[in-house]
């Protein structure tokens, strides 16, 4: 099996490298081989009624007026878990097959790496580095066209933390983003994003964490878009003030927030700045350790890529609950909301109150007749209502089998 590419990148590499690290542990047994690598197999039959997000009696070119559509997803890889001294290594590398049964000119190979290292050296410092390389077919959430646009996200990033004081750390990381798609007419939305973090943290006994987290983040888009024939750069610059909290109320409740003050800034166009609360909370409780449930808020500024729209504010919410009745059958649900409100640039004409609200509903049942092997079956709805982007529903499931050996 051929995990990765021909092209080398500077994130597969780390990958391999990290692996390599991983390999040239030397094993007393052969039995902590095994434990370490978990070779697995996965195939799923998938529906979606709208693949390309239509409005109602919307006829997209290419389609012969169909709107939905099958596709079947075979995916193989392994997963990797790795202790060596006091480090641990964990990865996943996971190849994909996805073929549709109407719109056979979207068929793709999916790639997904994803490799992290957890180091400590001595009682006082410790940290991550790692990256990932994942490559998949974009949305059409959107971009309503019939064509093929592939989308290439890598990362790399380290952190370290410096334990200064029993209750009191320190922290610095650095995290590269690059996003690349494919198709031409969409390039101009390749990015690279830079960003760095420093915090300071308060560590009490039980296991909370309180503390404060200031950021800076810088987007470079290197293809140029056109505004009235002159291309004008899109990338901007964001700093942040956040407070980064963890609360263990209990055994049974979590509370995370990682939230504050954001500014952001642009080269060109300048009324396109913005600034404000800007952050996420999650809330984490657990009954009986046989349901789960995970509250998420956020209120964030996102760009958009538009020579009408300048900037987007996204506020929304989500619910999930899972559901363990019994020791191999299982029951998930979830519902998000989400509102961006959009302003469009000086002197662009556009209708005012600009706005989208994307609502989605999904629920799902899991069967695991062994220990390694698993049954799932999902449902979900996706409606959207605004007065800018596309308004549509979508409706759909996916059935799924895998096994891990």
């Amino acid at each position: 099996m051929q995990i990765f590419s021909q092209k080398t990148t500077p994130t597969l590499t780390l990958l391999t490298a990290a692996v390599c690290a991983a390999c040239a542990v030397s094993a007393p047994a052969a039995a902590q081989i095994s434990d370490t690598f978990h070779p697995y197999l996965a195939v799923s039959r998938g529906y979606d009624d709208n693949l390309f997000r239509l409005e109602e009696g919307t006829v997209l070119p290419g389609t012969n007026g169909a709107r939905s559509d099958s596709n079947t997803r075979t995916q193989y890889g392994v997963i990797i878990d790795r202790p060596i001294s006091r480090q641990r290594l964990t990865a996943q590398l996971k190849k994909s097959k996805v073929k549709y049964d109407r719109f056979d000119f979207l068929d793709y190979d999916g790639k997904d790496y994803v490799a992290d290292l957890a180091w400590q050296v001595g009682n006082y410092w410790e940290g991550h580095v790692g990256g990932s390389y994942i490559q998949t077919l974009t949305s059409f959430t959107d971009f309503q066209e019939a064509v093929r646009n592939l989308r290439v996200q890598k990362r790399q990033y380290a952190d370290a933390a410096w334990r200064m004081h029993p209750s009191f750390r320190v922290r610095v990381a650095g995290n590269k983003l690059k996003t690349t798609y494919d198709l031409a007419a969409q390039q101009y939305n390749d990015r690279t994003e830079d960003q760095f973090d420093l915090g300071f943290d308060y560590l009490p006994r039980s296991g909370s964490r309180f503390g404060v987290q200031l950021s800076r983040l810088k987007a470079d888009y290197p293809n140029r878009r056109l505004f009235d024939g002159t291309p004008f750069d899109n990338g901007y610059t964001q700093n942040e003030v956040k407070a980064n909290i963890y609360w263990v109320f209990s055994a049974t409740s979590q509370f995370q927030m990682l939230a504050g003050w954001a500014e952001r800034k642009h080269g060109f166009f300048t009324e396109r700045d913005n600034s404000g609360l800007n952050g996420r909370a999650t809330m984490n409780w657990s009954m009986l350790r046989k349901l789960r449930m995970t509250a998420v808020a956020w209120r964030e500024f996102s760009p958009v890529e538009s020579n009408v729209i300048n900037n987007s504010l996204n506020k929304g919410g989500s619910f999930r609950a899972d559901w363990d009745i019994s020791a191999k059958v299982g029951m998930n649900a979830s519902a998000r909301r989400e509102k961006r409100d959009f302003s469009a640039l000086a002197g662009r004409e556009a209708p005012p109150n600009l706005h989208d609200t994307t609502s989605t509903g999904s629920v799902g049942l899991t069967y695991a007749p062994t220990l390694s092997s698993q049954l799932s079956l999902g449902l979900f709805r996706e409606v959207r209502k605004g007065n800018f982007s596309t308004n549509y529903r979508s409706n759909g499931a996916n059935l799924s089998a895998s096994i891990q050996f």
